[in-house]
């Protein structure tokens, strides 16, 4: 198993810079880790593939360097086990509204007795075909791989100190888009209660000591996003896609 040197960045207070994309083209993967890219995240949540397409994204991933992540929409332990058995190292998931939720994506995330994710003889695990000590894995594992909960209501700012305890969370991924729709701003995230609740939420979860994970379109947003607390950046690969092309194109085409 590979270092996941995103987290080794995170736990060093160094800023975090991910992409995120619909495709499970494994080029898309390559092409952001030979970019310079620290993490590249497969979106199955609104994506339209299987663990089987996506295995070759994680190759990828590790064939440049990159940590493989993965968002998930469904609540499923046994879809969260089978990305993580081939081979990526954490997962986001939105809609866990409860303390209850966000221990079960641990549970599913991590072998026990952390969690209570099933051991086979998977990519992830070298397919039990080298010498390694099982133990040496399962710990290994445990220590290597993230578990990456998504904040999209301002009703989470209540047990959010709650979630942020717990040792095995990693990020909180803050979604300004789904927030703002939550909070009844269907045009966007820039109102100032939905910046509001954005700053508060990210002062629950560097005060605890985890990282907070915000998007950016722009070098520019990106830094402003490190500069109010924001560590975890993600960056969402149509939108690079559409800004090169704008910037390419004649005006009049």
């Amino acid at each position: 198993m590979q270092p996941n040197l995103t987290k080794t960045k995170l736990l060093q207070k160094l800023p975090v810079y991910a992409v995120i994309a619909p495709s499970a083209e494994p080029a898309l993967a390559e092409w952001a880790g030979l970019s310079g890219f620290d993490a590249y995240m497969l979106d199955g949540e609104h994506g339209l593939f299987n663990p089987a397409e996506a295995v070759n994204v994680a190759r990828a991933c590790e064939l440049t360097g990159i940590t493989p992540l993965v968002r998930l929409g469904s609540r499923d332990p046994k879809l969260v086990l089978q990305y993580m058995d081939s081979g990526f190292m954490g997962v986001m998931m939105p809609g866990l509204d409860t303390l209850a939720d966000v221990k079960m994506l641990i549970e599913a995330i991590k072998y026990p007795p952390t969690g209570r994710r099933g051991l086979g003889p998977v990519r992830a695990a070298d397919y039990h075909l080298t010498s390694h000590p099982q133990g040496d894995y399962v710990s290994q594992a445990n220590a290597q791989t993230m578990v990456i909960p998504q904040f999209e209501s301002p009703a989470l700012l209540t047990i959010l100190p709650d979630i942020v305890a717990l040792p095995e969370v990693d990020v909180v991924m803050i979604g300004p888009r789904d927030l703002s729709l939550v909070m009844g701003f269907p045009d966007g995230p820039n109102h100032p209660e939905v910046q509001q609740v954005i700053d508060k939420a990210i002062g629950i979860i560097t005060r605890a000591g985890k990282t907070a994970g915000l998007t950016a379109a722009t070098r520019a947003d990106a830094e402003k996003q490190i500069h109010r607390g924001a560590t975890f950046i993600l960056a969402s690969y149509p939108t690079l896609v559409s800004q090169a092309s704008k910037a390419f194109l004649p005006t009049t085409h």
